[in-house]
């Protein structure tokens, strides 16, 4: 049997689809500590994680976990001592990725969004939306870059063939809520 490498994303956003304030960080209104267990155990259940290279620096490895750091320094796929680093225009995801895990395995994409916006084109096998209800957060930043008016996080995965599962109340005092969206088949 061949390798497989299903992506699965994983993103918390407030109402107005923000995962980052205008200066790219993460409001303190969007951190939650349930959320965050549930997240760090999805990244411990994947056999890489993928992100930016603005969230590489920001947040440290100190699980030791495999990264995959997406970056246009890189000329196409190397190894570096903090993880590898690939540059999606020098070389093709699949070529990429059979290299980092020739095995195959899970693949976490927490993000930026850059990075989200490549997956939503290269395929999610699944995109864990976790949403803080009651939160806003004016001129951040979108998980997708191609929300706007009259298009949110939800009607980008639908149009990527993805499927709402049901919702998981992740911290349900806190109105926050997880709702899997899923490749069919």
């Amino acid at each position: 049997m061949s390798p497989t490498w299903p992506v699965v994303g994983l993103a918390i956003v407030s109402d107005d689809d923000c995962i980052a304030d205008e200066t790219g960080s993460t409001p303190a209104s969007l951190r939650n500590d349930a959320d965050w267990q549930r997240f760090q155990a999805e990244l411990d259940a994947c056999a890489v994680t993928v992100l930016g290279r603005l969230g590489h620096v920001a947040h440290g490895n100190a699980r030791n976990r495999l990264r995959i750091v997406v970056s246009s320094s890189s000329p196409g796929l190397e190894r570096r001592p903090d993880g590898w680093w690939w540059n999606p225009a020098a070389m093709p995801w699949p070529q990429a990725i059979a290299r980092v895990l020739p095995d195959g395995g899970r693949v976490a994409v927490p993000g930026g969004q850059g990075v989200f916006d490549l997956f939503l084109t290269l395929g999610y096998a699944e995109f864990h939306l976790t949403r803080a209800r009651s939160v806003r957060v004016p001129r951040g930043r979108t998980l997708f870059s191609g929300i706007g008016p009259g298009r949110t996080a939800e009607d980008l995965l639908a149009a990527a063939a993805l499927v709402p599962g049901d919702p998981v109340a992740v911290d349900a005092t806190a109105g926050v809520t997880m709702v899997p969206w899923v490749r069919p088949g």
